[in-house]
């Protein structure tokens, strides 16, 4: 039975007993600011179990994309060493929201291993909560577990809890006896002993108290089931083979890597570790960079980051020496896109993004070396390199641990591993608070209440107005009866035109009123089923229940449209201009512009801006009729719409087209015909962080006042320079030229100056210690000119220092000299540290020449006469 079959046949069997599929969620969680990834199949159901939503099933299945890479959860170090361990692995979980409990649950549990899997009874062994009697009789005395294959456990193993406070329960786990070969080989051994021969297979969760700040359990008034069980782990034990790794869900992967190192599985143990780290790295990235996460130095993509790099580590270790491992992340687009067919759209811009980072990494090797033979020189004396020093290589750089590890044995030297586990420890706290602000903030409790009393139709994309009920009135995150004083307040109506902030398009505004009241509304938030009006009363009161008109601002909705149908044309025309690896990354689309950030890895030079500025306008001149429809995802994403990251989409989902150039999943508010936006017109393009690049634009009035706006800058700059608009730029090259040649015929003058006052100024260095020192003051002098002095004084006093100091304006300029024959015992850049210390400032420089500067004029004297006390 293939991996495959085992996942589609889980899901099946529960769909049989009445549980919903539910799609798995993105690894990075909605809602969640406490997790970094996605790392279990109930963090999606997370608001359910705590009574805080309600959706329209209470039994649900899934198969869930889980990473243990960091905080709690973290298996990244033992990655490839171990049978078991993965950062990136599939959860398959059932779930019951106060439907069944113990019962149910452990009977699906046993029949699907039992009958649907065919895992042999006798093998399998079960633990239950030490106190769970509950559990134990019906796994004894109902399943027909024998008493001797039933163990208890304590609180650390068999007790499940959310935190420390709120749902919690015992749980029971399901083990399989692999047999003595596996394992410690104890003659008794049993289900107590950390060893493989045991292997955990299913937890069966039973969240039936409350834990309260006092610590005592309350008993749920609906019990709820949660269960978790590692698709590749269970895939295992049905193939019969010894590790995760050689099943068919990650064996492929392996033997790829192999092929395009020109290894065999198989034949060194060293070679396989790298190999199946590889194969795990791959899968992990692979599906993070789906997802939305990058590459970066903080928060998720630190860590995404990190299980690169570690895998980029590895192949170098087997002998890579160009980037490779873009081309297994590509192989596992196509391995996993059935189950996952958000991999076929995201394909080619996952090998960009890997491929970036693998030259990135090249780069930061070659660093690392220069850096590793810098420590060398510097802890010679006692050949031991310092925690710290380990730590920032690692940190700051990426430089592997190891590979230093390497270098330094090869040259008689040791690594101080304690002290850099020490500043781990120090960065895993950084880490995690960083990690704590890195999800969505949370959903005030008051409104996860009122979802599930309530639901807002929304009404908005045929309709600027409705005759609606008022549901509830919030204030200050508490639901109140009415609003008579002029204050801001959140409203919640039956039906609303109002879109909610969503998708990167900014919420309506506009008017709520009737006889009695007469409101503004501020912005449109979407929380669940419900949208929320943020409002201020003008005059009158509102009421609970309240009959009301809801009137948005339609010449600002129409506005919004056209940037937002002008955003799918701008992302469709920098996939053909700069290539399909171009992905939105992030978007505002409001009244009066658009804001769109993409992943690229370049800036977008003049004439890539005319071609994807020229293509946008053609589409719009076109006036082509833009189509909404409404249809299955899968079938929206095998007939090329985009999903963009970050989105959470339904089973049907709204394709938003314009036929013939654009297709993307968009629940926005668009135009009737790509005419109506008027003209198109980008004003600025630039970088937002590694790889995203960022567009600014403007549409219709808008893009017409900004043109008008450089046509008068270009005649105001013409008239200035006495040509015409076309020879400005011809003209201001001319200018720059003429400039610089002044300022080249300027610096000879003041060259020629200071060397007619050079047998003056020498007449004012001074002998300390046996050493002439020139010490001088040239105010407004420029910098060249200053170089220029220094090394022509030098070449006066033929042994010495000089120091020279140089006000303008507000700012202090320091550069000393040191005759080559001094160098070894005074050198210029600490000097001129020193020097600048006084004034404010700081700088540094190399030994015969050194630059500093300053920030206080007024002491520039004291600095200067401070050299004869450094001597």
């Amino acid at each position: 039975m293939t991996g495959k079959e085992i996942r589609e046949k889980f899901l099946k069997y529960f769909e049989s007993k009445g549980h919903t599929r539910v799609p798995s969620s993105s690894l990075v969680p909605h809602n969640d600011p406490t997790l970094l990834f996605t790392n279990a199949g109930m963090n999606q159901f997370k608001d359910v179990f705590l009574g805080r939503e309600k959706r329209d099933y209470t039994r649900a299945c899934s198969c869930q994309k889980v990473v243990r890479a960091g905080g709690k959860h973290n298996d990244l170090e033992n990655v490839g060493r171990t049978a078991r361990h993965h950062t990136f692995f599939e959860m398959l979980g059932n779930f019951s929201f106060g439907d069944y409990f113990k019962k149910e649950a452990i009977e699906y549990a046993w029949e699907f291993l039992t009958k649907e899997i065919n895992l042999p009874a006798d093998k399998l062994y079960i633990t239950v909560y030490k106190d769970d009697d509950e559990a134990f009789e019906i796994w004894n005395k109902h399943i027909g577990v024998p008493a001797d294959r039933i163990y208890r456990m304590d609180e650390k193993d068999n007790f499940w809890a959310m935190g420390d406070t709120g749902p919690c329960g015992p749980c029971s786990e399901i083990l399989i006896d692999q047999g003595p070969e596996i394992g410690c080989g104890r003659a008794d051994c049993d289900p107590y002993c950390d060893c493989d021969r045991h292997l955990e297979l299913w937890n069966l969760v039973f969240m039936q108290y409350n834990r309260d700040e006092s610590g005592k359990l309350n008993p749920l008034p609906k019990p709820s089931i949660d269960t978790g069980m590692g698709l590749e782990r269970v895939t295992a034990v049905v193939q019969k083979v010894p590790s995760n790794f050689d099943t068919d869900l990650i064996k492929p992967i392996i033997e790829y890597a192999a092929k395009l190192s020109n290894k065999n599985y198989g034949d060194n143990e060293k070679d396989d570790t790298s190999l199946r780290v590889i194969a795990d790295h791959a899968r992990a990235t692979t599906f993070l960079i789906s997802d939305g996460v990058l590459p970066s130095n903080e928060g998720r993509g630190y860590v995404l980051r990190r299980i690169m790099r570690r895998a980029m580590r590895h192949g170098k270790m087997l002998g890579f020496k160009e980037s490779f491992f873009y081309q297994v992340c590509e192989f596992v687009c196509d391995f996993m896109n059935d189950p996952y067919i958000e991999l076929m759209d995201k394909k080619s811009y996952v090998s960009k993004v890997v491929k970036f980072e693998e030259e990135r990494f090249n780069k930061t090797l070659e660093t690392g070396l220069k850096i590793a033979e810098e420590l060398l020189e510097k802890y010679k004396e006692n050949k031991e390199i310092p925690g710290f020093e380990i730590f920032r290589l690692y940190d700051t750089y990426g430089f592997p641990v190891d590979l230093l590890q390497d270098i330094m044995e090869d040259n008689g030297y040791k690594l101080d591993l304690v002290g850099f586990d020490e500043e781990m420890k120090k960065q895993q706290e950084r880490a995690k608070n960083a990690w704590a602000g890195s999800g969505e903030s949370f959903i005030a409790d008051i409104y996860k209440k009122l979802e599930n009393q309530f639901k807002t139709e929304f009404i908005g994309y045929e309709n600027t107005k409705s005759e609606s009920s008022v549901l509830a009135i919030v204030k200050d995150d508490n639901e109140t009866q009415e609003i008579s004083e002029s204050s801001e307040f959140e409203l919640i109506l039956d039906k609303t035109p109002f879109y909610p902030e969503s998708g990167g398009q900014v919420g309506d505004t506009g008017k709520i009123y009737n006889e009695n009241c007469n409101i503004e509304v501020l912005d449109c938030k979407k929380v669940g089923n419900l949208i929320v009006h943020k409002s201020k009363l003008l005059s009158g009161k509102i009421k609970k229940g309240d009959k009301v008109t809801a009137v948005i601002d339609v010449e600002k909705r129409k506005n919004t449209e056209r940037n937002h149908t002008a955003t799918h044309l701008l992302h469709k025309a920098l996939q053909m201009v700069l290539g399909d690896h171009v992905r939105q990354a992030g978007s505002l689309v409001a009244p009066d512009r658009l804001r769109f950030d993409f992943t690229h890895f370049a800036p977008v030079d003049d004439e890539e801006i005319k071609k994807i500025e020229l293509l946008v306008n053609e589409n719009i001149i076109k006036n082509i009729e833009v189509t909404k429809t409404i249809k299955p995802i899968e079938e929206a994403i095998k007939e090329g719409a985009m999903a963009l990251f970050g989105e959470k989409y339904d089973k049907e989902v709204r394709v938003v087209e314009v036929p013939g150039f654009s297709k993307e999943l968009c629940g926005g508010c668009h135009v009737g015909r790509t005419g109506d936006i008027g003209i198109f017109k980008i004003v600025s393009e630039a970088s937002v962080a590694a790889g995203i690049r960022r567009i600014e634009a403007v549409t219709g009035l808008e893009a017409v006042k900004f043109t008008q706006e450089i046509n008068s800058i270009a005649k105001k700059s013409a008239l200035l320079l006495k040509s015409n608009i076309n020879d400005v730029p011809s003209k201001i090259t001319e200018l720059q030229e003429q400039l610089k040649n002044t300022q080249k015929e300027l610096t000879k003058l003041q060259d020629k100056l200071n060397a007619s006052k050079a047998e003056d100024i020498l007449s004012n260095v001074k002998e300390i210690n046996g050493i002439k020192v020139l010490a001088i003051r040239m105010d407004n002098t420029e910098i060249n000119a200053l170089r220029n002095f220094v090394d022509m004084a030098k070449a006066k006093i033929k042994s010495g220092i000089v120091l020279v100091g140089s006000v303008n304006g507000d700012k202090v300029t320091f550069l000393c000299g040191v005759t080559k024959d001094l160098t070894s015992k005074y050198k210029a850049g600490d000097i001129v540290k020193e020097i600048a210390k006084i004034t404010g400032g700081g700088g540094g420089g190399k030994p015969e020449l050194a630059q500093a500067g300053g920030k206080n004029p007024e002491k520039i004297d004291e600095a200067l006469n401070h050299i004869y006390n450094i001597l």
